[in-house]
């Protein structure tokens, strides 16, 4: 039995071989019966979740960048997330950025064969301009797309460090990779369909990895995302409201300390608390791996 042949055959669930034949209640309780298995099968694998957060954080604080590489449903969840990091975070678009077999044409269509080259993923690594201080965060439900592989591969060849993120547990993507993070969620209930409980999987770890990031590079305070990029109305409530918190104010004078700096919550709690000018408040908050708590204590 060839490597693909096996792999497919694994992805048979005993469980739901009738799934066609049962009653819509049934099929729903199914579902989320192994939806709700995801998370224990993440919990095994937290201390390589750790070292991946650590790897990242070591390699930006020295100026590199994070790179999400994947085909079909992996790759669309590597730019979800990343996408979401410049407005939560305030970072910059090229922090974190992704790559997907089939390029944005693949975001809201499959492109067929794209997942097999194995030239495409280093030719946009390269055209990336990768260097030894980046990351490579591979992530292949199965654990074995060439275009993947082949990115990890040129990622290793240029001395960047490699992630493999798989959720069948260790794959042949483990090989290509200085570390692996691989939760087996099991055999989906839909056979074959990693958009499913695999494709669940890798959301909750890259969230968790990319905010994991952000917090140990000091974009978050307490719980608040004190970086935020408030351009909406609901986000600049959500800034005033941070401001009050913080700063401990009514909301009018949240409010006018918010439009001194340009919405920008970090400055405004720092113009409030170190009774600063807006342009330095605003030059403190650009200063980067600071924590908002240290540069409160700092400033005192």
């Amino acid at each position: 039995m060839s490597e693909l042949s096996s792999t497919i055959n694994k992805e048979q669930n005993i469980e739901t071989k009738q799934l066609s034949e049962l009653p819509l209640m049934t099929v729903l309780e199914l579902i989320n019966s192994h939806d709700a298995s995801v998370a224990l099968s993440i919990n095994k694998v937290l201390p390589d979740v750790a070292k991946a957060v650590e790897i990242i954080v070591t390699q930006i604080k020295q100026g590199g960048r994070l790179f999400y590489i994947g085909a079909g449903t992996s790759g669309r969840l590597g730019v979800l997330d990343s996408a979401e990091c410049p407005p939560t975070f305030g970072t910059d678009s090229s922090l974190v950025q992704s790559i997907i077999a089939g390029g944005d044409d693949a975001m809201l269509a499959a492109v067929e064969n794209i997942e097999d080259c194995i030239e495409s993923g280093p030719a946009k690594l390269q055209q990336c301009q990768l260097t030894s201080l980046d990351v490579v965060l591979g992530i292949a439900a199965s654990g074995r797309t060439p275009f993947v592989i082949s990115a990890l591969d040129y990622a290793r060849h240029i001395g960047s460090k490699t992630i493999a993120l798989s959720t069948r547990g260790l794959g042949i993507i483990s090989q290509h990779a200085d570390l692996s993070i691989a939760p087996d969620v099991g055999a989906e209930v839909l056979a074959g369909s990693t958009r499913m409980k695999s494709g669940t999987a890798q959301k909750m770890l890259l969230g968790m990895i990319s905010t994991s990031v952000m917090i140990q590079l000091g974009k978050v305070h307490g719980n608040l995302m004190v970086d935020v990029k408030a351009n909406n109305q609901k986000l600049r409530t959500r800034a005033n409201y941070m401001v009050q918190h913080i700063c401990e104010v009514d909301e009018l004078t949240a409010i006018n300390l918010l439009d001194t700096v340009n919405y920008n919550v970090r400055a405004a709690v720092l113009l409030h608390s170190l009774d600063t000018s807006p342009s330095k408040a605003l030059a403190l908050a650009a200063q980067p791996f600071q924590s908002l708590k240290q540069q409160l204590q700092q400033g005192k």
